[in-house]
């Protein structure tokens, strides 16, 4: 069944996802787990150029580097035949905000949502904003061509960005995107000798020019120091001819784990970005406090309540929340001492007036209730009462307090189209409570809440103390459609493969809309995040995975009260090195989101594009019912064989025969694969399984493959 109805539980299987993960930094890592990571990431190899990979290399596809890496050659390519001045000093380059898009038909399902997501990480962390393209000359044309890559700059003619096969991740396209706002690769800098060394003697032939260094009179670094975590860094691995031997080493080896990494943006890409693009403001961040500093972010005491809320500082008593207490005379907070004063009694504490652009905000914030069960922490709005007094008052949320005193996350709907404050009201429950409410590291941006946010405590003991194989299982949450869906985490893997590893999969409830829901689910995108705590929303690199359910090849049962469905998902969502590097696990707790969205209305999205003066070659000639993909790539990309079975169009370990000029695939496995191309499961014999193309979106869910996949595992490992 694929997100068809409800069906019982099943045992355990693996799922895959192929999407990288880098290890984190470990200071007690042994040569011995670098060269398992070496060998692991051996995989990137077997994926670059021939889609009839082995099976191992296809479905566990964890990490897909290669597609990715071919683009640094489209970049090299085009910079050799630019003038001496790169996109990042050659202002002529540089975009115009908007920027206009087109997300063309070509790409997958999955990639069009990744790519909409990550324009947001955009607006929420820059002043860079895109608009759908309208006839604009200058654009950038979102395609599924071979590989994952882009220019560098704006060709001020329109051009393209590929998200092909295995690329719809969301850190993958923020990497692309920065590549056409005119960044080239961390590694490339003038003075990279000093921080990185590489190995010539084991790069790939032909592939050495993917590692030239350029100097500061045609890249610049905008006066930053060189980073290791940036997003634009290269692997150890890449373009390496020894299954075992990196390419490229930090001077400092702490950070060979480091580099590489596709969570997020770093901190100084960010500020790069910013720097570049004078950015002075962001797009949907409307305010944050973390109440460090005596103005406390410009918010105010009620003076119509009568009580106060206090900053107060840091104590073995009470611990904030953005330091967790671990800095001396540092880390503050907001407390309502509910230990005295009538039942009832209140504290008011309300934000600046803020002029929200959008309809609909997110307010996130910590609290934590130490009091009685009664204690009460109320979100209120107000807004302009129609003469430009922010007056109208609307309760939005109420959070009662329930025994327990450990910190909370909180995610809050407001719905405000004028300009407005918010405001918290602490109440007294009870003659009988004796301590306070807190508050700290509050967020409000113009972006949708998630629909499912997952805290689990003493995440620590956890790791410690669960079997392998064995999940936890969250509570059933809705969606906006009324979808009712849970999340199951494994916080040691779902199978000794995978031990290193925390495994995250969604499935399916029962639910009181199912009468009215649509079945089978198709075409909806699972989004899950296991959120880092950064108390600055600009610098959290949080892990995020998505896949989205397919438009045919499904099953489904009849409905049952079996309560929860099949598991999908992913068996490398996050390494226990990466839990343990940034906020992850700040006080002991992991906090997941999750969403499962609806992405019907982004199938068909392609639009004409219009001709302008010496822009003509863009068009086919034909009648303007679609876009024609730009062809200005170096042309030895372009080449392709005379031969129909080079490259192997088949998928999954089909073989290619060729006959009169054609094409034919051979299924090797055609208990599992079917189709013209060995892409589609076979669901005839009890198999229950699932392909969503792209790196974050590649699911299988058969007992059946992992027994081949294990077996294709000990041949590797």
């Amino acid at each position: 069944m694929w997100f068809g109805h409800k069906s019982p539980p099943v045992a355990s299987v693996a799922l895959l996802s192929s999407t990288v993960q880098c290890q984190a930094p470990d200071h007690k890592a042994s040569k011995q787990a670098v060269k398992t990571r070496v060998r692991f990431l051996l995989l990137i190899k077997h994926n670059s150029t021939d889609q009839s990979s082995s099976p191992i290399a296809v479905f566990i596809g964890v990490f897909v580097l290669a597609a990715e890496e071919h683009k640094s050659t489209w970049i090299q390519t085009w910079a050799q035949q630019t003038p001496s001045r790169n996109a990042i000093l050659d202002e002529t380059r540089r975009w115009k905000f908007p920027i206009p898009f087109i997300l063309t038909d070509s790409l997958e399902l999955n990639a069009k949502g990744v790519i909409l997501q990550a324009f947001e990480e955009y607006r929420l962390r820059s002043c860079v904003d895109f608009k759908p393209y309208e006839g604009e000359s200058t654009y950038i044309s979102f395609t599924k061509l071979s590989g994952c890559w882009s220019y560098v700059g704006d060709d001020k003619k329109g051009q393209n960005v590929s998200i092909g096969e295995r690329c719809d991740n969301k850190a993958i396209v923020e990497h692309e995107l920065l590549h056409a706002l005119g960044f080239y690769h961390e590694q490339s800098r003038a003075d990279r000798d000093d921080y990185v060394k590489i190995w010539w003697d084991q790069i790939e032939e032909g592939k050495e020019h993917n590692f030239n260094k350029y100097e500061d009179d045609f890249i610049t670094d905008l006066n930053t120091p060189y980073d290791y975590e940036s997003i634009m860094h290269y692997r150890p691995l890449s373009f390496n001819k020894n299954e075992s031997i990196p390419t490229i080493t930090a001077t400092i080896p702490f950070f060979n784990d480091v580099i590489g990494q596709r969570l997020d943006f770093s901190a100084v890409d960010i500020t790069r970005l910013n720097r570049m693009y004078d950015c002075a403001n962001t797009h949907t961040l409307l305010d944050q406090c973390s109440f460090e500093l005596n103005n406390i972010c410009g918010m105010i005491q009620n003076e119509d309540d009568n009580a106060d809320w206090v900053q107060m500082l840091s104590s073995p008593a009470d611990t904030d929340h953005t330091l967790s207490g671990r800095c001396r005379d540092s880390g503050y907070f907001m407390k309502f001492d509910t230990s005295s004063g009538v039942v009832g009694s209140s504290a008011l504490l309300e934000s600046r007036i803020l002029y929200p652009k959008r309809h609909e905000q997110c307010l996130n914030f910590f609290y934590k209730m130490t009091g009685a069960a009664g204690d009460k922490l109320v979100i209120w709005v107000r807004t302009d009462d129609g003469t430009g007094t922010v007056h109208n008052v609307k309760k939005i949320h109420t959070i009662t307090g329930d025994g327990d005193k450990a910190w909370k996350i909180a995610h809050v709907t407001l719905k405000v189209s004028e300009k407005f404050r918010y405001f918290f009201q602490g109440i007294r429950g009870s003659s009988n409570s004796s301590g306070a409410i807190l508050i700290d590291d509050i967020t409000l941006t113009e972006t949708i809440c998630p629909s499912a946010v997952w805290q689990i405590h003493n995440f620590t003991s956890l790791l410690a103390t669960t079997p392998n194989g064995t999940p936890l299982t969250s509570e059933c949450f809705y969606n906006p459609e009324g979808y009712s869906f849970g999340i199951s985490v494994y916080p040691n893997g779902r199978d000794d493969a995978y031990s290193d590893y925390v495994g995250m999969t969604m499935h399916l409830c029962s639910g009181e809309n199912d009468a009215v829901m649509e079945w089978p689910a198709m075409n909806r995108q699972v989004t899950i995040v296991a959120l880092d705590q950064d108390p600055d929303v600009k610098l959290r690199m949080s892990s995020t995975r998505s896949f989205t359910t397919a438009t045919s090849g499904a099953t489904w049962d009849d409905s049952c009260q079996c309560h929860r469905g099949t598991d999908f998902g992913w068996s490398t969502f996050i390494s226990h090195q990466h839990l343990r590097r940034r906020s992850f696990l700040k006080n002991d707790d992991l906090i997941i989101t999750a969403d499962f969205n609806d992405l019907t209305h982004l199938i068909k999205t392609e639009v004409p594009v219009i001709p302008t003066n010496g822009n003509n070659d863009i068009t086919d000639g034909k009648p303007m019912n679609m876009v024609k993909l730009r062809q200005d790539v170096p042309k030895h990309r372009e080449a392709r064989s005379a031969n129909p079975c080079h490259p192997n169009p088949c998928f999954n370990g089909g073989v290619c025969v060729e006959g009169k000029g054609k094409a034919t695939c051979r299924c090797v496995f055609t208990m599992y694969y079917t189709g013209k191309r060995c892409d589609q499961m076979n669901l005839n014999r009890g198999i229950v399984g699932a392909l969503v193309g792209g790196a974050a979106g590649t699911v299988v869910l058969t007992l059946a493959i992992l027994t081949v996949i294990k077996r294709a595992q000990s041949n590797t490992f």
